[in-house]
């Protein structure tokens, strides 16, 4: 009786612990595949921000950007606008729209009057709320 009761119990007993490598391999490969697909995701137009110390802004609704590259190209999406049809196309968009802000994304090599002009064609087509978008230093 005494020879076999303690190496008996132990074999019979549940093993308590959870191998996790199988879950930290999956894990692993989980990473990676974000990793790599991460900067895929990325749309838009390519601008050249300016930097400031302010942080930035929230919002509810999607946000209406309106973009001026280095050649002063205006662009709502990926739709070439030129500055004398901002106004019509702006009105026609925010009619329905509930929240009339615009996000102007501007280029930093882009001359100053150049941008006033863009927000003054927004201001004309009745929208009041402007924001710049920059870089945090």
């Amino acid at each position: 009786m005494g020879m076999g009761g303690p190496s008996n119990s132990r074999s019979r007993m549940a093993m308590s612990e959870i191998n996790v490598t199988p879950l930290v391999d999956v894990m692993l490969v989980l990473l990676i595949i974000f990793m790599v697909t991460a900067p895929m995701m990325q749309q838009g137009i390519e601008v050249e921000l300016p930097e400031t110390a302010n942080s930035g802004v929230e919002t509810n609704d999607e946000p209406f950007v309106l973009y001026i590259k280095k050649n002063r190209r205006l662009y709502i999406g990926e739709a070439n606008v030129n500055m004398q049809g901002l106004r019509k196309k702006l009105r026609a968009i925010f009619k329905m729209r509930k929240n009339k802000q615009v996000y102007l994304q501007a280029d930093k090599t882009v001359d100053y009057g150049f941008v006033a002009e863009a927000m003054g064609e927004i201001r004309a087509a009745g929208i009041y709320n402007i924001s710049l978008i920059t870089l945090p230093k």
